[in-house]
C-alpha cells in the first residue's frame, strides 16, 4: 500500500527538491553516485507502510553509522564503469572481442584514440572492483548481519573464482591483448547480470553512507516503529531539522488524546512546530534518521498539512474556498477509515472572525471523533477552545507563550499545556510605530507629490 502524501503536503514541509534552500531531501543528499541519488530520491517518493519493513531499514542505516566506513570510491570513477560496463550489448558477445582488437590495431596506427579510451576505462573498473571487493569484505567481518539483499550478492559476485584475477592483475597497466580480451568479455558479457548487481549495490551502499552521516553530523536519532493497531506517535525533543540549535519540545498523541489543539501568538512558533512535528513523522515512515532525542511511531497510511494554501486565480477561487475543498479532501480520506496524521494551520483565516469561529469548532469537533487519525490544530481564535473543551473528551489544549520584556515580546518555542491568552498584535504594530507613520503630521501636498 502506498504512504499518502500529496504535492501540497511535501511544498508545506519542504521535502524535495535537490536546488531548494533548506529543503529536507538536501540535508541528506550527500551521495557521491548519480545512482545513490535517484535511490535516495526514491525512498523519499515512497515511504513505507510497513513497521517491520521500516525497522529493517533504519536497522540498516544505524550499523553503517555504527561502521563508521566513507563511500570508499569516487563519483566520478563509478561513472566510468558504468559507461564501460554499459558499452558492450549481450548481442555482440562473440563480436567482442573482434571489436577490441580492431581499436588496437587503429591505435597502433594512429587512426584514432579509441583503443587507449578503452584501455582507460577497464583499468579504473578493476581498481574500482578491487575496492568494492575490499568495502564489502570488510563489511562481512565486523558487521556480518548488515550484508543482506544487494549488499549480499555484491560481495559474493565480487569474490567468485571468475573474478580472481582482479586483484592479481590490479595496478597493472601493460595487460597482453589476449587477457585484455578475455578480462573484458568476462565482465561485460558472461557476468553482465552480476555486474548489474554490483552497481545496484553500489547505490544502495552510497544512499546507506548519506543517510548514516547525516544522522551523525546533525545528532539525528531513530525512530521505533510499531503496529498501525497501537495508534500512538510519540516524540521527544523534537526539533525542526533545517534550523540550528532549534527548540525542541516532546509530543504524545494516542486513540484517547487524539487532537492537539494548538494555540499562540504570531511569531510564537506555531507553523515551525507543526512542520517539526509532521517532518519528522514522514522521515521515520521511510526509516531514516529524526530531528528528535527519541521517537516511536505507529504507522500511518500517510500526511496531508494545510499550512500555506493558496488561491488559484486561473480557477477563480478566493483563498477561502480554496481553504474549503483542502479540508474537503481530507475529510474524505479521514472518513475512509485511513490511519492520517492530518496539520491544519489557522483553520479558516481566509474568512471573517464569526464564520471562522463556528468552522473551526464545527470541523475539529467532526474530526475529533475519528480516534484512527492524529490531528495537531492550530488558531488564533481562542475562544473557540471553551466550546471543544465541552464537547470533546480527547482534546490536547496547548499553546506557545509569549514573555513580555516591557514593551518587547520575547518566545521561547516551548509547548506549555492550556490555551494562550496572549493578545500582543497591537503592541508590536505600535513598536512599529505604524500608525505614526501613517498619521504623520507633514501631510503630502501636491508639491510633494509631482
Amino acid at each position: 500500500m502506498s504512504f499518502l502524501i500529496d504535492k501540497q503536503t511535501t511544498e508545506d514541509l519542504n521535502l524535495l527538491g535537490k536546488f531548494k534552500p533548506n529543503a529536507v531531501f538536501g540535508m541528506f543528499n550527500k551521495v557521491k553516485t548519480a545512482g545513490g541519488e535517484r535511490l535516495l530520491e526514491n525512498w523519499f517518493r515512497h515511504p513505507l507502510t510497513d513497521a517491520d519493513a521500516i525497522n529493517q531499514r533504519s536497522a540498516m542505516f544505524r550499523q553503517f553509522g555504527e561502521l563508521g566506513i566513507d563511500f570508499p570510491v569516487s563519483g566520478a570513477s563509478i561513472e566510468m564503469m558504468e559507461n564501460y560496463l554499459n558499452s558492450g550489448a549481450p548481442g555482440n558477445r562473440f563480436a567482442a572481442p573482434l571489436t577490441v582488437m580492431g581499436k588496437r590495431v587503429a591505435f597502433t596506427l594512429g587512426l584514432n584514440k579509441d583503443f587507449r579510451q578503452f584501455q582507460a576505462s577497464f583499468h579504473e573498473t578493476i581498481e574500482v572492483l578491487n575496492k568494492l571487493r575490499s568495502c564489502f569484505n570488510g563489511m562481512a567481518d565486523k558487521h556480518r548481519d548488515l550484508l543482506k539483499g544487494d549488499l549480499e550478492d555484491a560481495c559474493k559476485t565480487l569474490n567468485l573464482p571468475e573474478l580472481k584475477w582482479l586483484k592479481e592483475e590490479a595496478g597493472r597497466k601493460d595487460l597482453p591483448l589476449t587477457s585484455l580480451i578475455r578480462y573484458d568479455n568476462i565482465l561485460r558479457f558472461h557476468l553482465r547480470e552480476k555486474m548489474d548487481q554490483v552497481l545496484q549495490a553500489v547505490s544502495l551502499l552510497d544512499g546507506a553512507i548519506a543517510v548514516a552521516h547525516t544522522a551523525k553530523e546533525r545528532g539525528f536519532v531513530y525512530a521505533h516503529a510499531l503496529p498501525q493497531e497501537a495508534n500512538c506517535i510519540r516524540i521527544d525533543d523534537c526539533r525542526h531539522p533545517g534550523i540550528k540549535k532549534a527548540i525542541g519540545n516532546s509530543v504524545t498523541i494516542s486513540h484517547e488524546n487524539n487532537v492537539i489543539f494548538l494555540t499562540g501568538a504570531n511569531m510564537a512558533g506555531k507553523s515551525t512546530f507543526m512542520k517539526s512535528f509532521a517532518i519528522a513523522v514522514f522521515l521515520a515512515h521511510m526509516g531514516f534518521p529524526v530531528a528528535a532525542r527519541s521517537m516511536e511511531f505507529s504507522v500511518r497510511d500517510g500526511i496531508y498539512t494545510s499550512i500555506n494554501v493558496p488561491d488559484d486565480l486561473e480557477q477563480g477561487f478566493s483563498h477561502f474556498y480554496a481553504e474549503v475543498r483542502r479540508v474537503k479532501m481530507v475529510a474524505e480520506t479521514v472518513s475512509s477509515g485511513k490511519y492520517m496524521l492530518v496539520i491544519f494551520d489557522e483553520l479558516f483565516k481566509g474568512t471573517n472572525v464569526k464564520d471562522a469561529f463556528d468552522a473551526t469548532l464545527s470541523v475539529t469537533e467532526a474530526f475529533a471523533a475519528y480516534r484512527k487519525c492524529s490531528f495537531i490544530i492550530s488558531t488564533h481564535i481562542i475562544e473557540v477552545a471553551s466550546a471543544l473543551d465541552e464537547r470533546c473528551d480527547n482534546l490536547q489544549f496547548v499553546y506557545l507563550p509569549t514573555i513580555m520584556d516591557g514593551q518587547v515580546p520575547k518566545y521561547t518555542y516551548r509547548l506549555q499545556s492550556g490555551v494562550t491568552e496572549d493578545r500582543h498584535g497591537m503592541m508590536i504594530i505600535e513598536n512599529e510605530r505604524i500608525i505614526d507613520i501613517i498619521r504623520k503630521k507633514k501631510a503630502l501636498t501636491p508639491q510633494h507629490i509631482q
